[in-house]
């Protein structure tokens, strides 16, 4: 199985859009599973549903910083690669889908009951979400 196919399985097992996309990366970038997925834990539903950045986005720049960031105060290189394919990385994902924001992409604020009851109504999560999971690993098997 293919990292993208192991980040939608993931989504479809109840993992955030945050987790399913970082944790594929997480091994063989020197992390444990379960250390990934509480790191990405907060990020789901543009940040702990708060309609924000995307979690599959936002799970695709912690696999990036990950293999890319500095640890090194004085490394200038690794904080421009890290952010030069960050922006990569937005670039091709609005290309596609216009936007990088969950409550654009969702069509929904998270944030409020009614909001979340018209994610879950709509089934959001397989109609959208599933999309932006695949995508974002997709687009980092080109970028790192």
């Amino acid at each position: 199985m293919d990292k993208t196919d192991q980040a939608v399985n993931f989504f479809k097992q109840s993992y955030s859009c945050s987790q399913s996309v970082f944790s594929v990366y997480a091994k063989e970038l020197g992390v444990d599973m379960d250390i990934a997925q509480k790191i990405a834990g907060a990020f789901g539903g543009g940040m702990a549903r708060m309609g924000e950045t995307c979690g599959a986005v936002t799970g695709a720049f912690m696999a990036i910083g990950l293999k890319y960031g500095k640890t090194d105060p004085e490394d200038k290189a690794a904080k421009e690669k890290t952010y030069d394919v960050v922006r990569k990385f937005v670039d091709r994902f609005k290309s596609i889908h216009g936007s990088i924001v969950c409550r654009e992409l969702t069509g929904c604020d998270l944030g409020t009951p009614e909001g979340l009851n018209e994610f879950k109504e709509k089934n959001i999560h397989e109609t959208h979400c599933v999309r932006y999971v695949k995508d974002a690993v997709d687009m980092l098997e080109r970028l790192i």
